[in-house]
């Protein structure tokens, strides 16, 4: 099928450039100093969770400084000097944030729609597309979807077979990501796509954000209910089934054949673990281990927080005996 061979053909995993760059060169484009070689060669852009060989990645915090130096990045836009890691590249910059968004916009500019349904997009003969669906440049969909009105679906989206997307959900919507300064926010640039494997179905009123450089992924067979939120560069894995009104941040990873009930909060950079249960209006403020059920805010192991729960029962007692 040509769309399984289309849906191979792109760049999942970061931002790459359509031909390598020198080091040299993206120093000069930012008129910034730079530690390395000239031609040192840098192949994409990507964000410092998802860094791979070749990629150019930005940081401007000393915390941060042992993570980035030592990722697979090998390019590191960084605010001061420091000791270059062998086979690796410095650009020396007084912004590095500001950097970071010069070249996704000169790379990978945003582009206007001018065009309910681009004509860039690839859309499977069986598909039905709704009226009053919206689809961005170099999208693609597969067969026997089906999207229903009110859709959005941003640039570079890649939607697998047997997928259905119920009315007025988002999917390719700008990452949630900010840098404070003293007086506003400033929006790191959004370049990134999202992956939906076959057999997914997302409810109405859905919102998928777009990985920052890299891709967001919703796994086959999953299943999203109503107003379930899903940040930047999250992967989710296969048979997932989320009830309404979840939300997981960014850079998140959920492993296969997890179930997340109604109103279940996960932030950041937190990893669920295969077969994972997490009860209704649960907050998970640290990873989950493989196959254990996990109930409250913060989230622990079921039968603990019954424990608690039954002991909180018990203290009105105890206070009117003392």
């Amino acid at each position: 099928m040509l769309f399984i061979e289309a849906f191979y053909s792109l760049p999942l995993d970061s931002m790459k450039f359509d031909t390598p760059i020198t080091l040299k060169e993206l120093a000069e484009f930012l008129e910034c100093q730079f530690v390395g070689p000239d031609d040192h060669l840098i192949t994409g852009i990507n964000e410092i969770h998802r860094a791979e060989k070749g990629d150019v990645i930005f940081v401007d915090h000393p915390k941060y400084y042992e993570k980035a130096l030592n990722s697979e990045a090998t390019t590191i836009l960084i605010d001061q000097v420091v000791d270059c890691p062998e086979n690796k590249g410095l650009i020396v910059s007084q912004s590095p944030f500001n950097d970071f968004n010069a070249i996704t916009t000169h790379y990978r500019p945003l582009r206007k729609w001018t065009e309910q349904i681009s004509t860039t997009a690839i859309i499977g003969e069986s598909t039905w597309i709704h009226p009053n669906v919206c689809i961005g440049h170099d999208v693609q969909i597969g067969e026997n979807c089906i999207i229903h009105s009110g859709v959005v679906i941003g640039d570079r989206t890649v939607i697998g077979n047997d997928v259905i997307v119920q009315a007025n959900s988002t999917i390719g919507s700008s990452a949630f990501y900010y840098k404070k300064t003293q007086d506003q926010y400033n929006r790191l640039n959004t370049c990134g796509s999202v992956v939906i494997e076959d057999e997914v179905e997302i409810g109405a009123l859905c919102s998928i954000d777009a990985g920052v450089t890299a891709t967001t992924v919703i796994g086959a067979g999953t299943k999203l209910d109503n107003q379930v939120h899903v940040g930047h560069d999250t992967i989710i894995g296969k048979n997932c089934l989320f009830a309404a009104q979840v939300g997981v941040a960014g850079c998140v990873e959920i492993e296969d054949n997890v179930t997340l009930w109604g109103q279940v909060g996960v932030p950041a950079n937190r990893k669920i673990g295969k077969g994972v249960v997490v009860m209704g209006q649960s907050g998970v403020l640290k990873d989950l281990e493989d196959g254990k059920t996990y109930f409250g805010s913060p989230a622990d192991e079921a039968r603990i927080k019954y424990r608690e729960l039954a002991s909180l029962k018990k203290l009105p007692e105890i206070i009117e005996k003392l």
